[in-house]
């Protein structure tokens, strides 16, 4: 047999909560009911997720996830980061609900993938179907090396903490012999590691680095992307404190 579908089935305090959350990233609500339990079906193009509602239910203690793959995360992200901004003015990069970046996994055959956490609490895993010829080069450098490990333990786990230790150690040992556009890298991830644990201090510390690095125009246009990340990371601290 062919042609099989497999719609998640996922846990939320609120459905009304998921049908903005969700109609904001491009979905359409197909099917919703109360009573006699709160239910809701939403879609965009070929992905359908289904939730059911439990008033009780708490986001940060929520096993729910799943894996969607994808031909593009790239267009993917883009898509659900332009409705995030259309909404809030910025992404939501902390927090639940938030989204991480696409960013290669080590742990997934260094595929493209990136994480949405919804108001449920509920982790949509998004891969790319197949490792691109890009995906497959071999990586050099010590720095980029921890950073990817940095990549599984704080997107793929959720431990942002343990990431952020890791990286420091990194950027102290490596932070001389690194490339330019390898501490670019590794200092945006850091700042986004710092929002996530609510340390604006240690984001800024990062921003600064990475702002100070000298890069070529052709650097710059390979890493658009991360540098990027930083706008929209500044966008969302908090003005800093002064003496």
């Amino acid at each position: 047999m062919a042609n099989e579908v497999t719609v998640p089935l996922l846990p939320c305090r609120s459905i009304d909560e998921i049908v903005d959350f969700y109609t904001m990233l491009g979905f359409t609500r197909t099917y919703y009911q109360v009573r006699p339990n709160p239910y809701v079906s939403l879609r965009r193009e070929d992905l359908q997720l289904d939730f059911f509602g439990m008033p009780d239910f708490e986001p940060e203690d929520s096993y729910g996830t799943c894996v969607v793959l994808v031909p593009d995360t790239g267009e993917l992200f883009d898509a659900f980061a332009a409705g995030m901004r259309k909404a809030h003015g910025k992404l939501l990069v902390s927090g639940i609900p938030r989204m991480t970046r696409p960013r290669k996994r080590k742990n997934a055959e260094n595929r493209s993938g990136f994480t949405v956490i919804d108001p449920g609490g509920n982790w949509i895993r998004i891969m790319s179907a197949a490792p691109l010829p890009s995906e497959n080069a071999p990586t050099t450098g010590k720095l980029i090396t921890t950073l990817n490990r940095a990549v599984v333990m704080g997107d793929s786990h959720g431990k942002h903490q343990r990431a952020a230790q890791i990286l420091d150690a990194a950027l102290d040992r490596d932070k001389d012999t690194a490339t330019a556009t390898e501490l670019l890298q590794a200092l945006a991830y850091r700042a986004e590691l710092a929002v996530r644990a609510e340390d604006p201090a240690a984001a800024r510390d990062a921003l600064t680095q990475a702002r100070a690095l000298l890069l070529s125009e052709a650097e710059r246009a390979e890493l658009a992307e991360t540098l990027g990340a930083l706008d929209d990371i500044e966008a969302i601290l908090p003005p800093a404190a002064h003496p």
